[in-house]
């Protein structure tokens, strides 16, 4: 299988020579279907769903300069004859996953289908996620929430944390859950991020701990690239990698 798995897309050189190497040729001779599908829970997410589609992104997603470009709707899918959808997907080389909310994009992937039939289209073509996108793959993983949207109804355990920030102390609800499978490990996106203090390296640590499988936390200026099973860190920036009583820096 073939993943590559970012916080904000393919932001820079580095990440970009990752997603052409494992597409095997130039992007203008690639197909691309993007799936907007985890960004819908939130307020306006017709609006963020759009962005991407129209490039107006911090990093290049859905506007690289791909052969074709077509959107595939997870949650339309149970009402659509299955053989008609897999015709489109058979004539894709990269799967775009849009960011949003994982628990709720982890059922739609397993809903719809997709998830049971990825194992076998990753072989000849690239799943590449942002935030949630790459998120939802892994066989646990979990997610925080101030406000819980609504793929939270889908966690298996739900519970407080209490993360540290400037102002003081916050609580937030933790969901964990069972993604598509594709990888034993657990992405936390956005790490060190000024807007997502839930990810800072110690709130992240806090967050890690509560996960029975490593964590990698990354920031996004980097991604972690998957084939059939070995992992390689792609970085211009700062990840950090959390195992169950150990705690590794790059």
């Amino acid at each position: 299988m073939k993943l590559l798995l970012t916080s904000s897309g393919i932001s820079n050189t580095s990440i970009y020579n990752a997603l052409t190497d494992l597409l095997g040729k130039p992007i203008a001779e690639c197909n691309a279907l993007f799936i907007p599908t985890a960004i819908y829970p939130f307020p306006f997410g017709a609006r963020y769903a759009w962005q991407p589609i129209s490039g107006k992104t911090k990093s290049p997603f859905c506007n690289l300069d791909w052969k074709s470009l077509g959107l595939l709707e997870l949650t339309a899918l149970p009402s659509i004859k299955k053989e008609v959808w897999i015709q489109a997907i058979d004539n894709t080389d990269a799967l775009l996953v849009w960011g949003g909310d994982p628990l709720y994009l982890s059922y739609w992937l397993q809903e719809s289908g997709l998830a049971e039939l990825l194992p076998s289209l990753l072989q000849k073509m690239v799943y590449v996620g942002v935030s949630a996108g790459s998120m939802a793959v892994s066989s646990t993983f979990g997610e925080c929430y101030s406000t819980p949207a609504s793929g939270s109804n889908h966690a298996l355990k739900v519970e407080n944390i209490v993360f540290q920030t400037p102002g003081g102390e916050i609580n937030e609800t933790f969901a964990m859950a069972h993604g598509a499978g594709l990888v034993d490990f657990a992405i936390i996106p956005h790490f060190e991020h000024k807007d997502h203090t839930d990810a800072s390296v110690v709130n992240a640590e806090k967050w890690a701990a509560k996960l029975p499988v490593p964590v990698y936390a990354i920031d996004d200026q980097t991604a972690i690239k998957v084939v059939d099973g070995t992992i390689e860190v792609i970085s211009e920036g700062k990840w950090k990698l959390f195992t169950p009583g150990k705690t590794t820096n790059p």
